[in-house]
């Protein structure tokens, strides 16, 4: 049912079909990266795989997703976002077939590859499905049953991954997505078509080539730094051509009619400030969990179920809290909850930095992800909404989604860095390895969380208003696309 301006209607049947679909989704991208990585150990010891291994098993799924979300959310501007949508969950499903098929870790590597195209498909398409679908008297509720919905998803996803890790296979934790992507593909059928009139018309093929070179070859370079050294060409030559590459991008991106990543944006100082505090924040959370569900079974003898429900108060603080956040942002201005929130993260991490053999869950572990939670809700709500506003309202989907691909790239390259930095070695499931490189790695992320409340403090204006950019007009950007986060 349509209402009178065209769009659909909340709480109709078409709009909750439309929800339905998107949620499971875009879920299906989310609970795969958060289960996978409570399946390292398992996965590690059966296919004797050291620790560059068990990286690439995570980073090769984020290295393809966080290099081809931009062009995905381009393609679904152009192509249609139902259909583009689509393509990404059949493709995501194909793929984690294969992940659960694999003989070896190597075949595993390149599946997970392939299940971050389809990831970086599907994802932006998400809320531009129902930015386009929804009329504008619905659209905030129905953005706000999809953030909450995604949210019970991301709550129980834990569950669901450490149950399957260990009752069955940690294969199931891949083929689990298949019969969940027939359900999304069946139910698309009642999500209607939408594309952007005004889409760029040339895909931006070299700047997307260039990136992923450049990100590859840097998460290659800093994967086999810990057992080659340096100066060893299987280092020296990635690193080298992932430097080369991302200068390249840069340049491209500088001079193209239709680039992905519009660098102009970055001229406002706001803009590069909330995404400076989004890289330092997200590297920080993406190391702190790639460790702490691991830590906790090879060095706290905890269970995979135990270890993936353990940072469940983190999500549930996030679900319960976010909206008041966003609401403080928008009263006192992003400043204030962008520098406490990442500080009280920090503190938070330092305490998980204490973990050792059988660590009681309540007192060593419950106070750290506590304070975690909190640090992040009173963070997320108020940067992605100044990430919204640091551009001009044309362009506040491409701002969201440099946000997003600035939060990915971010967890990519912390995945790749943080084990070499902290000292992990080879084995990563070597207890007395692991756990003195744990509290090297949660001291590194508590920096990079104080880092970021600190960048905020001096660099993020006090008011929403502040953040905007100057409103005198300026020449047409061929560049703005709607692409979503």
């Amino acid at each position: 049912m349509a209402g009178t301006d065209g769009g659909l209607v909340y709480g109709t049947a078409q709009g909750r079909w439309v929800l339905f679909a998107t949620v499971l989704g875009s879920a299906l991208a989310f609970i795969d990266g958060t289960v996978v990585t409570i399946a390292l150990p398992l996965i590690g010891r059966e296919m004797h795989a050291g620790t560059a291994a068990l990286q690439w098993t995570v980073n090769g799924y984020g290295l393809t997703l966080a290099a081809f979300l931009l062009l995905g959310g381009s393609l679904g501007d152009r192509l249609g976002r139902r259909r583009v949508f689509r393509v990404g969950v059949v493709w995501f499903a194909l793929a984690s077939l294969l992940c659960g098929l694999a003989p070896d870790v190597r075949a595993l590597i390149a599946a997970r590859a392939l299940q971050g195209v389809g990831g970086a498909l599907l994802t932006p398409g998400s809320l531009a499905i129902i930015q386009a679908s929804f009329g504008p008297a619905d659209r905030g509720r129905a953005i706000g049953a999809w953030s909450g919905l995604g949210g019970i998803a991301g709550a129980l996803a834990p569950f669901l991954g450490g149950w399957i890790v260990q009752v069955a296979s940690w294969r199931w934790v891949f083929w689990v997505n298949v019969p969940l992507a027939v359900v999304v593909v069946a139910a698309l059928r009642h999500v209607p078509e939408s594309a952007d009139p005004d889409a760029a018309p040339h895909l931006d093929i070299g700047g997307t080539a260039l990136g992923a070179v450049g990100l590859a070859g840097l998460t290659a370079a800093f994967t086999a730094w810990p057992t080659r050294g340096l100066s060893h060409p299987a280092v020296m030559v990635p690193l080298v051509v992932g430097v080369a590459a991302i200068v390249g991008f840069l340049a491209v991106e500088a001079r193209t009619r239709y680039p992905m990543l519009p660098l102009h944006l970055f001229r406002w100082r706001s803009f590069s400030a909330v995404n400076a505090t989004t890289f330092l924040v997200y590297a920080a959370l993406s190391g702190i969990f790639f460790f702490l569900v691991v830590t906790l079974q090879v060095v706290g003898g905890y269970s995979p179920l135990a270890a993936g429900v353990a940072p469940l108060p983190v999500t549930l603080l996030l679900l319960a809290l976010s909206s008041r956040a966003g609401g403080l942002g928008t009263r006192v201005g992003p400043r204030l909850p962008m520098t406490i929130g990442p500080l009280v993260c920090a503190g938070s991490v330092a305490l998980l930095a204490r973990l050792g053999p059988h660590a009681p869950y309540v007192s060593a572990v419950l106070p750290g992800v506590l304070g975690l939670g909190l640090g992040l809700a009173l963070t997320v709500a108020p940067l992605t909404s100044a990430a919204l506003s640091a551009a001009p309202d044309r362009l506040a989907g491409t701002a969201s989604g440099v946000n997003n691909a600035v939060a990915r790239i971010a967890g990519l390259l912390a995945v790749a860095v943080l084990p070499l930095v902290a000292g992990v070695g080879t084995q990563l499931t070597d207890p007395a390895t692991l756990a003195p490189a744990h509290r090297t790695a949660m001291l590194i992320c508590a920096g990079l969380m104080a880092a970021g409340g600190l960048l905020a403090l001096v660099t993020v204006p006090t008011s929403m208003a502040g953040v905007r950019p100057p409103t005198r007009p300026r020449r047409p950007d061929p560049s703005s696309s709607s692409t979503t986060r």
